[in-house]
């Protein structure tokens, strides 16, 4: 009897071995797929990302330690993840670009500025739009995305497209995660 309880341990002692090494070699592929999909993104929006003006966006702080163009980057490999997942058929090209310039706003709005700032909710994706307009002259679609990311709160601008709709998900879930588990 004694020798069967030994040979059951040994037996649970080994399978626990090989789980472990198997719960590693997962945790190494999913770190490997995640770098992939950051290399997707960073190759998908190489003209925009080392543009000075985008570059700036990385001494504005957006939700706590989080700057605004790490979450835009975070948004948009979000929101191309969301496209993917649920097999929307988004055009990831317009989909990305509009997500990594959807906070173009080029401000910090932490700062005390006499007050202008207390609307930015409501005003940055007109100015984040103007800023890409001028700056990368970007299409109709791209713009929309900009424009109405902030969906609800600016009734009058509902996200219309596939890209927009994804794109303001996509805010919301990356803007309460670091809002409640990023500080």
């Amino acid at each position: 009897m004694t020798e069967t309880i030994s040979d059951k341990e040994k037996e649970i002692r080994l399978k626990k071995k090989e789980l472990k090494k198997m719960k590693k070699e997962l945790k190494g592929m999913k770190k490997e797929l995640r770098d992939r999909k950051k290399a997707e993104v960073k190759e998908l929006l190489s003209d925009y990302i080392n543009h000075p003006k985008v570059r700036e966006m990385r001494a504005f702080t957006q939700h706590g330690s989080i700057t605004t163009y790490d979450h835009c980057e975070r948004v948009a490999e979000m929101s191309l993840k969301l496209n993917r997942k649920f097999r929307i058929g988004a055009d990831e090209e317009k989909l990305a670009v509009g997500a990594l310039l959807h906070d173009f706003y080029l401000y910090d709005w932490h700062d005390d500025d006499g007050g202008s700032h207390r609307l930015h909710g409501f005003t940055h994706p007109e100015q984040a739009r103007q800023n890409a307009v001028e700056i990368f002259n970007i299409d109709e679609k791209e713009q929309e995305i900009i424009r109405t990311h902030m969906w609800p709160l600016t009734l009058n601008a509902i996200p219309k497209s596939r890209e927009a709709a994804i794109v303001c998900l996509a805010d919301k879930w990356c803007s309460l995660q670091e809002t409640l588990f990023m500080r």
